[in-house]
């Protein structure tokens, strides 16, 4: 790990992140239409304790107060989603002019707290009303993310300095098609691949879109897990390479190499499709920049559990893992920023995500919370990003997850990432110590 004298780039980004579901509550108010995870949180059985998202952090009503928050903590950036079926109820066509106005005012507060916007335009909330048409599964979907692209470049590319078209593809694919867990809710070995193809051909057609008129830059944000083996037996090694094309080379190959992974056709089997050579020319178009989420590593073994890479994640032992079960362990955030370098080039980074989900209470006992795990978590981390920057990995700013305590998807109210706590009761905040130590860091450059 680098020392404690660690200094970053005075004009590094420094920034926390959310998504538009997770945390505006307001889901049809003032025009909005309904969204896949609207419908799927109140599906029966779907969501922890039967939470939903109507109220969250109420942050369409307190968007003020929350930016205020960040100024205090002394974050130079924010990372927010849009709600596509609030700015278009049914997916395309009519402009809801009140959600639309919602995001303008939101970045214009920023702004004039010296915040910069990074806005991503898909945090896997897609509206209704195009599911209902096939969603991801049909491939008019890269003409309905387009049109939805321009019209929130032409009503906010003047105010925001970064787009990001999706949020974690493989997400979407994995929970929302293959495995159920997500929104839409199916699992289909033979529409995952599908979906995995219409997801990058609407980023394409965005990134094209905003070539003709933005002014800033444009990205791709993926989750990146890099893959240990559990054994140095042949049969693990070719497990975690799968794993690895499954994860990590899933997205990134297409839009920088213009193909997928090469295993993926014995991966997938009969389910892989062939797709046609011209829709590269769309998935390649060039990205000013990549988002890499980065929470944990994957150590696999060779034991078939999982439909695609016929491996399975093992914990090593006295590990210390967060309350989604997931390892904590700084070094692969190294290896997967160095990673990326080495395979893809010298793309500018951003840590668009990171960050870890330890128990705090319902309601704030003391101000600020104590939180010593997720400190432990954030400066350990931090350390290893700097670790990366020093050799060489182009990184230009992070972003932690989360700046608020949130609705965790399916996990509801159970799993807090804030550095900020929430009372979902009162909808009260409290900075976290995580919060203090970040804002040190931010104000003095290091660590």
């Amino acid at each position: 790990m680098a020392n404690l004298s660690t200094r970053f780039p005075s004009d590094f980004v420094w920034g926390a992140a959310t998504s538009a579901y997770q945390i505006e509550g307001a889901p049809l108010e003032d025009g909005a239409g309904p969204s896949i995870w609207q419908r799927f949180a109140h599906t029966p059985g779907k969501m922890t304790n039967g939470d939903t998202g109507d109220v969250a952090c109420d942050h369409y009503h307190r968007y003020r107060d929350d930016v205020a928050l960040m100024r205090e903590i002394g974050l130079n950036a924010y990372r927010f989603s849009v709600s596509w079926s609030r700015v278009l109820p049914d997916g395309t066509g009519r402009v809801n002019q009140k959600g639309l106005d919602f995001y303008r005012s939101l970045a214009d507060a920023l702004r004039e707290s010296g915040i910069r916007p990074m806005a991503t335009l898909y945090h896997w909330d897609l509206p209704a009303a195009l599911d209902d048409r096939g969603g991801w599964l049909n491939r008019d979907c890269a003409e309905w993310f387009a049109e939805y692209a321009e019209v929130m470049f032409r009503a906010l590319d003047d105010r925001v300095e970064w787009w990001a078209t999706l949020n974690e593809p493989w997400v979407v694919m994995d929970g929302g098609y293959l495995h159920g867990a997500l929104a839409p809710g199916h699992s289909n070995l033979f529409e995952a691949p599908i979906v995995t193809h219409n997801l990058l051909r609407s980023h394409g057609r965005a990134v094209q879109a905003y070539r003709a008129s933005g002014k800033h830059a444009i990205g791709l944000v993926v989750n990146l897990e890099p893959k240990y083996s559990a054994s140095e037996s042949e049969e693990d090694l070719a497990a975690t390479r799968r794993a690895d094309a499954y994860m990590n080379r899933h997205y990134l190959d297409p839009v920088f190499r213009g193909a997928y992974p090469e295993e993926f056709s014995d991966m997938w089997r009969e389910a892989w499709p062939s797709f046609p050579a011209s829709d590269f020319d769309d998935i390649t178009a060039k990205v000013d920049f990549i988002g890499i989420n980065y929470y944990l590593r994957g150590v696999m073994k060779n034991e078939p559990k999982t439909i695609v890479e016929r491996a399975t994640r093992v914990r090593p032992p006295n590990a210390l893992v967060t309350t989604t079960d997931w390892e904590v362990f700084p070094d692969a955030f190294t290896k997967v920023l160095l990673w990326f370098r080495e395979r893809y080039g010298d793309t500018p980074v951003y840590v668009t995500e990171n960050g870890s989900a330890f128990y705090d209470p319902p309601v704030a006992v003391s101000d600020p919370v104590e939180d010593p795990l997720r400190v432990f978590y954030l400066r350990e981390h931090l350390r290893a990003m700097s670790v990366a920057m020093e050799q060489g990995a182009n990184v230009r700013g992070y972003f932690a997850w989360s700046l608020l305590d949130n609705l965790e998807w399916s996990h509801g109210f159970t799993k807090r990432f804030g550095i900020v706590h929430v009372d979902f009761a009162t909808q009260k905040r409290t900075l976290k110590r995580s919060a203090l130590v970040y804002r040190d860091v931010i104000g003095s450059g290091g660590l």
